[in-house]
């Protein structure tokens, strides 16, 4: 049953595989265009469609959108190439020894299991609402995935590679860049996309609790204005934003990953 569905996936005639993808967004918004045009629900708590699209254009051409969405950036991406920078020499780290893995294991251990979101009072506390807390934030919510891929990656090394590798005595740059890099980079680059998706979420939830730009807050100005649209294009982008980042680094683990099919 299992090999005939495989084999045969559910699609509808003549519907390219590349749309597939968007027939549930689609239903989505059909059904919600459809319940706030049954008045279901009063409009303060659930808005039409062109409603959200309306103020998506407002904050467009009001340069608002643009200078939430680039505060947002900046600290994802500051964040982001901190955690992932430790998150690598900590994993190689904790892959090469032995001795240094059972000093760090219990608090990496504990800091790991407790949420991202759980050190913001704490961090707040300690930095203010400035931007050194949310930078923090997402550093920590990349540093785990990508010190627990890198970790795995390394040791996942098959040996017959470095026998290969000290049986010709290979030069260091040719075995980082011939034999080490496309062992461990296709795990790595699993790790780091699963830490920027957490990251993105921390943030816009950092954001949401105290900020004075960035997408959370705009969602928050619009939950106090009793905006509901302002929250719906947040809503909304944030999760385009999140899909976004997601599928291009899948791409870009399917094109690491090719060298392990041939």
């Amino acid at each position: 049953m299992t090999a005939l569905a495989a084999s045969h996936p559910l699609r509808l005639p003549g519907l390219p595989k590349w749309l597939l993808g968007f027939v549930s967004p689609v239903l989505v918004l059909l059904l919600w265009w459809a319940v706030t045009e049954a008045a279901w629900f009063p409009r303060e708590i659930l808005v039409p469609p062109c409603a959200v699209l309306a103020a998506f254009a407002e904050l467009w051409q009001s340069g608002e959108l643009t200078k939430h969405l680039a505060a947002t950036f900046t600290r994802l991406g500051i964040g982001f190439v901190a955690g992932t920078g430790i998150g690598l020499a900590i994993g190689c780290c904790t892959a090469l020894s032995r001795a240094f893995e059972d000093y760090t294991a219990p608090l990496f251990t504990v800091l790991r299991v407790v949420p991202s979101i759980a050190f913001i009072p704490i961090l707040i506390l300690i930095f203010g609402i400035g931007e050194t807390f949310k930078i923090l934030v997402v550093a920590k919510a990349t540093f785990f995935p990508v010190a627990l891929a890198t970790q795995e990656a390394v040791r996942g090394i098959p040996q017959r590679y470095l026998d290969v590798m000290r049986a010709y005595s290979l030069p260091l740059p040719y075995r980082l860049r011939r034999v080490l890099l496309p062992a461990t980079l296709p795990s790595i680059i699993t790790g780091v996309r699963l830490g920027l998706g957490r990251a993105w979420g921390v943030l816009v939830a950092a954001e949401l609790v105290a900020s004075e730009s960035g997408l959370g807050q705009m969602m928050e100005f619009g939950r106090q204005m009793f905006r509901l649209d302002l929250v719906m294009v947040g809503v909304i982008i944030a999760g385009l934003v999140g899909f976004g980042l997601d599928r291009a680094f899948r791409a870009l683990e399917a094109h690491l990953s090719r060298w392990k099919a041939n």
